[in-house]
C-alpha cells in the first residue's frame, strides 16, 4: 500500500472500531460521507486489502507499448530530422510512420532519453499585440526574409510571402536568390489566382513597394502623375489596392512569426524531400501552402471575405509585367539591362518611344509583348 492507502486503511479502521465518527472520518479523508459508509462495508467484508485501488499493479491503458518508443527514438535519431523541433516531429510520426500520439507523452519520452528541441526561446519584453483584422482580405502582411533553407548550402535564399491578418492563412510564397520584384510579382500573382484581390498590403519601406525619391520625373509630370510612386505601387492602384507602409518589424509581427515558423520547419521538409535547389523548392511550396495553413490558419472574425475576385478585363501577365518606356534607335533596336533587342519589321521606327512589358518566369525575363503602343 502506498501512503494514501495505508491513511484511508487506519480511519476505516477507526470507524470501525467506533473511535472515530462517519462525518470526521469523511473531512480527513477528503471523501463524502456516503463513499465512506461504502469503504467500511467493503472493508467488513473483504478486510484490509479492499483499501487498494483496483488499478494497482495494472497497466494503464494508454501506456505507449516498448516497441513503439523503440521505434519513436529510432525516428527522431534520423540524419534528415535531426533539426526539427518535438512538434514538427510529432506531426510527421503521424502523417510518415502512422504513429499517433500526444504532445506529452511524445514530450517527456524524448526528454526521458535527452532529446532536445532545436528550437530557442529567447526571453523577450512584453508588449501588446494588435488585433487581427476582422475579414479575410481586409489586410495581408508583406514581406521577405533571407535563410540558409538547404542543408548543406551555407548561401542564403531570401523567401517572399504574403499572409492574411484575420485568418493567419498564407496566400503565396516563392523563393529567389535575393529579395526583388520578381518574388514579390509571384506572390501577388499566387494570392489574386487564388484568394482574390485584398484591400490592402501591410509592407515595409523597401523601394520596390515605395518611392526613395519624393520627387517626380518629368516623364511622370508629362503622363499626368500627381504623386511619386513606384511600378509595384501603379500595379496595385490599379485594382484599388491600398499599399500602407509598416514603420517597424513589430508593426507586421504575424509574418515575422511566420518566418520563425518556416526557417524551421522549411529546413527539414526540404531535407526530408531531397529538395536542393530553389525551382524545386518553389514547386514543393506549391502544395505545401495549403498544407500549412490546415493546421495553423483561424476563423475570422467575419465570415464575409473582404477578397475581390479578379475582374475578368484583367490580363494579369500585363498587369504583373515590368513596364519599361524605350526609344527605338536608328537600327530598330531598344537596349534594357544591357541587352539589346531588335524590332522585327521593315517600316521605320527612328526616335518613336514605345512601352516594353516584361515577365519572369524561372528566373529568367522574357519579352511579353514588344510594342504596346507608340507615343
Amino acid at each position: 500500500m502506498n501512503d494514501k492507502e495505508e491513511l484511508k486503511k487506519a480511519v476505516i479502521e477507526c470507524c470501525i472500531n467506533g473511535t472515530m465518527t462517519i462525518k470526521v472520518a469523511a473531512d480527513r479523508l477528503g471523501f463524502s460521507e456516503r463513499y465512506v459508509k461504502k469503504l467500511k462495508a467493503r472493508y467488513k467484508k473483504y478486510g484490509a486489502s479492499s483499501m487498494i485501488h483496483g488499478n494497482f499493479g495494472k497497466q494503464p491503458k494508454h501506456t505507449i507499448d516498448a516497441d513503439i518508443k523503440s521505434r519513436i527514438w529510432e525516428i527522431w535519431n534520423l540524419p534528415e530530422l535531426e533539426e526539427c523541433n518535438f512538434t514538427h516531429f510529432q506531426e510527421i510520426l503521424e502523417e510518415d510512420y502512422g504513429i499517433k500520439i500526444s504532445y506529452t507523452p511524445l514530450y517527456k519520452l524524448l526528454k526521458s532519453k535527452g532529446a532536445k528541441s532545436p528550437r530557442k526561446h529567447k526571453k523577450s519584453k512584453a508588449h501588446n499585440r494588435r488585433q487581427e483584422r476582422h475579414s479575410a482580405g481586409e489586410l495581408l502582411q508583406v514581406d521577405g526574409t533571407p535563410h540558409q533553407f538547404f542543408y548543406g548550402d551555407n548561401k542564403e535564399y531570401c523567401l517572399h510571402g504574403f499572409i492574411d491578418d484575420a485568418t493567419h492563412k498564407v496566400t503565396g510564397l516563392y523563393m529567389c536568390e535575393n529579395e526583388c520584384m520578381h518574388g514579390y510579382l509571384e506572390v501577388t500573382r499566387q494570392t489574386f489566382k487564388n484568394f482574390g484581390v485584398p484591400l490592402a498590403l501591410y509592407a515595409d519601406g523597401s523601394s520596390i513597394f515605395f518611392p526613395k525619391d519624393e520627387k517626380l520625373t518629368l516623364e511622370e509630370q508629362l503622363a499626368g502623375v500627381t504623386e511619386p510612386t513606384t511600378q509595384y505601387g501603379r500595379m496595385m492602384k490599379f485594382l484599388g489596392v491600398n499599399l500602407i507602409h509598416a514603420g517597424s518589424f513589430q508593426a507586421k509581427g504575424r509574418i515575422e512569426r511566420l518566418w520563425n515558423t518556416l526557417h524551421d520547419r522549411l529546413r527539414t521538409e526540404f531535407r526530408r524531400h531531397n529538395i536542393t535547389t530553389i525551382e524545386e523548392a518553389n514547386e514543393f511550396l506549391k502544395t505545401y501552402i495549403s498544407k500549412f495553413n490546415k493546421k495553423f490558419s483561424i476563423e475570422p472574425k467575419d465570415k464575409r471575405s473582404s477578397f475581390m475576385k479578379l475582374p475578368q478585363y484583367v490580363n494579369l501577365d500585363y498587369l504583373l509585367s515590368v513596364k519599361y518606356t524605350r526609344t527605338i534607335d536608328v537600327s530598330n533596336c531598344i537596349s534594357i539591362s544591357g541587352t539589346t533587342f531588335v524590332i522585327d519589321t521593315k517600316e521605320i521606327l527612328h526616335k518613336k518611344k514605345i512601352e516594353v512589358c516584361i515577365i519572369f518566369s524561372n528566373f529568367y525575363y522574357s519579352l511579353f509583348e514588344v510594342v504596346l503602343d507608340f507615343f
